[in-house]
């Protein structure tokens, strides 16, 4: 018969053995040491005053009275050191780590998750709640293949409700794209408070970008004989996209066109003429550049047109400019203008 068990080693009362509490409390001893071990730190030497029942992880290259017993469980009872051999699966907190390892017969790892679980939270290096349910705080995060593609799928319940990425800086909104209240993907952008929408793709696959500065302007009426040398205007904006607006009046009637934005702009020149004994119309930039240039001749009714695509600056403002003598037909689709943010 063996004198030991095979797992915690704690000695067998053997049949008329003498003091018989000697190896019975030997084995108490063992059972408060080991079940619920706990390690208070792993180290070469034994410490100078440890406290009772304490428990170490004898480092490699032990010193002292640890010499040659690297990798076992020194604990400290009854003033003198015992030791105790880990086999695999035995479990132990280890204080100095806050970590709960198991031994795998080589060395003390951290306990591995589960291949598969399910979680109603769950927060990396942050904490998660009821609408966060997943938080992740890292420098940056990794979605790879595992051997060809891979998706990153966000699905929503019905058209009405939301499907999205949403960008912020300190935790305010400036930029989203998804599905957002229905099912054309768009891309929006926001200053912190109001919110536009830059580029809008329809079910169809038709692509639309509902705040790109786009207008065509003329000034109502039936004709207009200009002065030489005076600049006119409009008062009509008959498409308006983006934020055009009509400033102050031109000194031959109509209003200013104020440009919204900065950047590239396609524009266009449209002059309807009743009648000319000669003249020059301009599409003349803050009252002083000249844009475009259109030479008339001399006669009866005529259409002039001509495009040109120039850079802009929000603030800016468009006018007609005028030379020699003519009749212009007014309104939409006789004299007037467009421009369109390339």
């Amino acid at each position: 018969m063996a004198e030991t068990t095979v797992n915690l080693k704690m000695p067998f009362i053997l049949p008329s053995q003498a003091q018989k509490h000697v190896t019975h409390n030997e084995a108490l001893q063992r059972l408060d040491a080991l079940v619920h071990l706990t390690i208070l730190a792993e180290q070469p030497a034994p410490p100078s005053s440890p406290p009772e029942g304490a428990c170490y992880l004898v480092a490699t290259t032990p010193t002292d009275a640890w010499t040659g017993k690297g990798g076992r469980i020194a604990i400290w009872q009854d003033g003198f050191w015992s030791f105790a051999e880990p086999k695999g699966g035995w479990r132990a907190w280890f204080i100095a780590s806050a970590a709960l390892k198991v031994f795998s017969g080589v060395s003390w790892q951290d306990i591995p998750l589960p291949d598969s679980g399910s979680f109603a939270e769950l927060g990396i290096n942050a904490t998660a709640d009821n609408t966060n349910r997943f938080v992740v705080s890292a420098a940056a995060s990794l979605f790879n293949h595992a051997g060809n593609g891979h998706q990153i799928k966000v699905n929503k319940a019905a058209s009405g409700d939301t499907a999205s990425l949403l960008f912020q800086t300190n935790w305010t909104g400036h930029a989203e794209m998804g599905l957002a209240g229905n099912d054309a993907f768009s891309v929006k952008v926001s200053d912190g408070g109001a919110w536009n929408t830059g580029l809008s793709i329809s079910p169809a696959g038709h692509v639309s970008r509902p705040n790109q500065p786009t207008a065509r302007a003329y000034r109502t009426g039936v004709s207009f004989a200009p002065t030489a040398g005076q600049q006119s205007g409009f008062t009509t904006l008959a498409l308006n996209q983006g934020g055009f607006t009509l400033g102050a009046t031109a000194p031959g009637g109509g209003n200013r066109v104020v440009v919204p934005a900065a950047g590239p702009y396609l524009l266009g020149l449209n002059v309807a003429v009743l009648t000319s004994s000669g003249h020059t119309t301009s599409l003349m930039l803050n009252g002083t550049q000249t844009l475009i240039f259109m030479n008339g001749v001399a006669g009866g009714a005529q259409m002039q047109s001509a495009t040109g695509v120039f850079s802009l600056s929000g603030g800016d403002y468009l006018t007609l400019g005028h030379a020699g003598t003519a009749q212009l037909e007014l309104g939409a689709g006789r004299t007037e203008i467009s421009l369109t943010m390339l």
